[in-house]
């Protein structure tokens, strides 16, 4: 049985950074196993570099996305639902929320999806909702994104190279 090549994202632009598994992980606060579980499910795909699988910083933010929902309760199916319309409606404006000061939410209760930047319009989908709705704020996933980056690695006493420490959330 010969099996198919598995599809791969597009190379990145050479000004594109790319992350790396743990990175992501560390960014995100989930396990390799968890970004080892959605490539596999196809729930976020990544590059792949022989077996090291490579992000770019939009599925870096839509997997920090992914783990707050997940984090809230949120099933896989409602996950992928919530996906699909972030990669519809999130490619005409995740530049403008990695660069610009505003605030966009993704608001849901995984039948209903927003993408709001107006602080009135949160609200009043907050208060015309029929049942519980869960607000993630994209931004500051670009903004733990950036700071992340900005982060040095830290030395490990004994070795010569930089190791990353991972704590657990809670």
């Amino acid at each position: 049985m010969i099996k198919a090549a598995r599809k791969s994202r597009p190379e990145p632009q050479s000004n594109e950074r790319s992350y790396s598994s743990a990175e992501v992980a560390d960014v995100a606060a989930v396990s390799l196993r968890q970004l080892q579980w959605w490539d596999e499910r196809k729930v976020v795909s990544p590059r792949h570099e022989g077996h090291r699988r490579v992000y770019g910083a939009a599925e870096v933010i839509e997997i920090t996305v992914i783990a707050e929902l997940r984090r809230k309760g949120f099933s896989l199916q409602k996950v992928r639902r919530v996906l699909r319309f972030l990669q519809k409606e999130m490619g005409k404006r995740l530049a403008e929320v990695m660069r610009a000061e505003s605030e966009l939410h993704l608001v849901t209760d995984g039948k209903s999806i927003y993408l709001e930047d107006r602080q009135e319009r949160i609200i009043d989908i907050l208060k015309n909702a029929h049942q519980a709705m869960f607000l993630v704020c994209v931004s500051d996933q670009a903004k733990r994104l950036a700071e992340s980056e900005r982060k040095p690695a830290r030395m490990e006493p004994g070795l010569s190279h930089p190791t990353v420490r991972r704590v657990r959330a809670s």
